[in-house]
């Protein structure tokens, strides 16, 4: 059944709650599928007969897909139909999972990623774009506060939930869970969602004119993002502007991007509509969400990878200790949806958030490779729950000023630009922390010589440890030496985990200024008021 819409408001009959969780169910498992499958690289490696640095493309295939379609959604939502597009998302990204994990080979399991990235793509910013016209103003935050959920919970229990299946079933699948949510979702929402009366009318006037596509647009933008998410995820393992391969792709990313902004500002109907960081409110808002989502998801690759590498975590036990921060993340989200409904500026809570967040990154920043899981867990919940606290008002925040036929092409930017920033603190992350380990070895080696007696001494014991396990002198030295420098190595890199912590803080604490250039944004009498 369609349901039907209000003729005065243009909202749905229908109770927009249950439209709420139709829409969330398939964004969780597209969110879920960005971090679910790192965990089993190596498996999917050895099934397939590949190297581990060639099974990345599996990651690397899927955010290039996704970061493509992410800006044009609103364009080809107005296009085709919301709806229609939404379901086509749904009902590719289904069919696809499918494919992944049947794939027989490294090529087509890339292959299938593309689709499933390309599909997955078009499903964050729509969920958005339908809450936004299904609640009205004063609900809109207790709406976004369901979509949060999808996006700050879902990578937090993705590596876990990898591991479990990995562990317990095979890597295969990770990608078939999502086929009976992904049935349920396109059963539902083809029975509760329909087109708002704006969107019927945008493509009535379309009707009987020449179809016309800003093809120029949108090779422009696939190739520029699309050159720089590959520069993004492979800069570190290719050293960067040391590889040919990487020094053209920057190249070609940055002529990309430039041309289509300056092509998408002159073009009459443009697929992404840049005109919108006019609105003071969007573009801090971005700004925000880019930062914020740079820590964020930079954070959520050091923690885990410092308890593997440095403490003797496996890669579940390190999951569980991340899992509670998205627990309290589910139970957070309803409470600041409340609060924003009451009349709560958007504004305090995006900067109370923010503190929050630096807060718990300065906490992270004086942890040791001698602290116990309570001790990793804490700051980790800290840290999400001031994320989660930011995340509903920056959103609503960003909407407040938006005209309603804006709103799916506002959505798909947003989502874009929220994206980069996780893409960008995960290899700012990668990068400098072998560029500090590389530091701090050197410092920590300059007080490590021959005639330091503490060296002396320490160098002693380890080599009478390894003769009482039956070397012979000159093995037992060598070992002892050995054995000293794994000491600096993993020392100095704890150091370096530490040193991002400290500036992820102090990035947190340099946006928040920026959050009070924005206008306020408070729900009163079911409206937004603007001040």
């Amino acid at each position: 059944m369609n349901q039907e819409l209000d003729a005065t408001a243009g909202r749905p009959a229908i109770n927009p709650w249950i439209i709420a969780v139709t829409v969330t169910m398939a964004t969780f498992m597209e969110v879920l599928d960005t971090s679910i499958a790192n965990v089993a690289l190596p498996h999917m490696a050895g099934s397939l007969s590949a190297s581990v640095d060639e099974s990345t493309w599996v990651l690397t295939s899927y955010l290039v897909a996704n970061a493509i379609v992410l800006p044009l959604s609103g364009w080809l939502s107005s296009v085709i139909g919301r709806k229609r597009f939404y379901m086509s998302c749904v009902a590719l990204f289904t069919v696809s999972s499918a494919l992944c994990g049947l794939a027989t080979s490294l090529e087509q399991l890339v292959f299938f990623r593309v689709l499933q990235g390309l599909s997955g793509g078009g499903l964050q910013p729509s969920e958005q774009a339908i809450l936004v016209d299904t609640f009205p103003p004063a609900k809109r935050g207790m709406a976004m506060a369901v979509y949060g959920f999808a996006v700050l919970v879902a990578p937090v229990l993705g590596p876990t939930l990898g591991g479990w299946i990995t562990d317990n079933y095979t890597w295969r699948w990770i990608f078939y869970i999502n086929v009976p949510v992904g049935c349920l979702s396109l059963l539902l929402s083809g029975m509760v969602l329909e087109d708002p009366p704006y969107l019927k009318q945008q493509r009535e006037a379309r009707r009987g004119k020449p179809f016309r596509v800003d093809f120029v647009g949108l090779g422009l933008i696939a190739v520029g993002l699309a050159a720089l998410e590959i520069v993004l995820d492979k800069g570190q393992t290719e050293d960067w502007f040391n590889s040919i391969f990487i020094t053209r792709l920057s190249i070609i990313a940055a002529v990309g991007i430039m041309a289509a902004i300056a092509w998408e500002l002159w073009h009459p109907e443009p697929i992404i509509n840049l005109r919108l960081f006019r609105d003071r409110n969007f573009t801090f808002a971005a700004v925000g969400v880019f930062s914020a989502f740079g820590v964020l998801y930079g954070s959520t690759v050091l923690l885990p990878q410092m308890l593997q590498t440095l403490m003797g975590y496996t890669a579940f036990q390190a999951g569980l200790v991340m899992s509670p921060a998205g627990l309290v993340t589910m139970l957070e989200m309803p409470v600041i949806g409340i609060l924003l409904s009451r009349g709560a500026d958007a504004r305090w809570l995006i900067a109370t958030g923010l503190l929050i967040v630096s807060v718990a990154a300065f906490w992270m920043s004086g942890l040791n490779l001698e602290v116990g899981p309570n001790q990793v867990i804490w700051p980790r919940i800290v840290q999400t729950m001031g994320a989660g606290l930011l995340w509903v008002p920056i959103n609503t925040a960003a909407y407040a000023y938006i005209s309603r036929n804006q709103v799916g092409n506002a959505s798909g930017l947003f989502n874009l630009i929220r994206n980069e920033g996780s893409s960008m603190g995960v290899a700012l992350s990668t990068t400098l922390l072998q560029r500090r380990t590389q530091f701090h070895q050197a410092r920590l080696i300059e007080h490590v010589s021959a005639l330091d007696p503490e060296t002396t001494n320490v160098l002693g014991r380890l080599t009478q440890a390894a003769q009482a396990g039956g070397a012979d002198p000159v093995l037992a030295h060598q070992q002892g030496l050995g054995m000293m420098y794994q000491t600096v190595q993993r020392q100095a890199t704890g150091m370096s985990y530490l040193d991002l912590f400290w500036l992820f803080g102090a990035l947190s604490l340099a946006v928040i200024p920026l959050v009070f250039l924005m206008r306020p944004a408070v729900a009163k009498g079911g409206d937004m008021a603007a001040h």
